[in-house]
């Protein structure tokens, strides 16, 4: 099976520009991320997808597979996709399975990458997961830079949302205060499809591509995971994140 594992990487963020290059503890986010996920032993190979010539000048430099894609998308799946299809037509190998690492998890671990893999792995009928988190704290579920989830019985998403839900104010102190890890493998041919979708009502709501899969009647099994991560949309956030990778065991690996 052919698994590659493909990072979106854009330096326009509107919360954070410039963030894929953000320094952390002497290396670019982005390159945390790219080396991470190479460790993954699941993974055939990893590969940078940005519209932006210094990130793929970074690449070159460090020795990093990138990929030139389109300036014109809004979501990382899009960008994701035509990553995918250019790396096919360059190797001459059909994907199998294709897994979206967010430029911004520079805390992404391989086992996080295996995890995320396993439920597809061994159900052939999945076409996406999700991992899910539980978060640090009361502040963390308020904060709308963190999608949070609510999962049925069976692990499967209900709904994302980066309101805090499930709701605390109806006397209930102690909910499941859990957020997704954009860590997100995707069946080659689902992605596809799923690109080929209008934006949902609720996804633009929410701001979050997951919501058009449920929109529409699919399924997003969510795969917890107990490391503590976080993702990095701010510069408060880059400031978290660089404490907490501080004594950071994998950055003795490839630093």
């Amino acid at each position: 099976m052919n698994i590659i594992a493909v990072i979106p990487a854009r330096m326009g963020s509107s919360r954070f520009p410039g963030k894929p290059l953000a320094d952390i503890h002497g290396i670019p986010m982005v390159g945390h991320v790219a080396l991470r996920t190479a460790m993954c032993r699941a993974i055939a190979s990893t590969y940078i997808a940005t519209c932006d010539d210094v990130i793929m000048e970074y690449a070159a430099i460090r020795g990093l597979t990138a990929v030139m894609t389109s300036d014109a998308h809004t979501r990382c799946t899009d960008r994701t996709a035509e990553a995918m299809l250019t790396i096919e037509k360059t190797t001459g190998k059909r994907v199998d399975i294709v897994v979206m690492v967010q430029g911004d998890e520079p805390m992404v671990t391989p086992g996080m990458i295996d995890a995320a893999l396993a439920p597809m792995l061994k159900d052939p009928d999945l076409q996406v997961v999700n991992l899910m988190a539980d978060m640090a704290d009361e502040t963390e579920f308020e904060d709308p830079a963190e999608v949070k989830v609510v999962t049925d019985l069976a692990g499967n998403a209900l709904y994302f949302s980066r309101e805090p839900v499930p709701s605390r104010k109806k006397g209930c102190p102690h909910v499941p205060m859990r957020k997704q890890v954009c860590i997100i493998p995707f069946r080659r041919d689902f992605l596809l499809e799923f690109n080929s979708l209008p934006e949902s009502p609720l996804e633009i709501i929410e701001s979050v591509d997951m919501m058009r899969i449920l929109e529409n009647g699919g399924r997003v099994r969510m795969a917890p995971i107990s490391e503590r991560t976080l993702s990095v949309d701010t510069p408060d956030d880059l400031r978290r994140v660089k404490e907490l990778m501080k004594n950071d065991p994998l950055r003795a690996l490839y630093g």
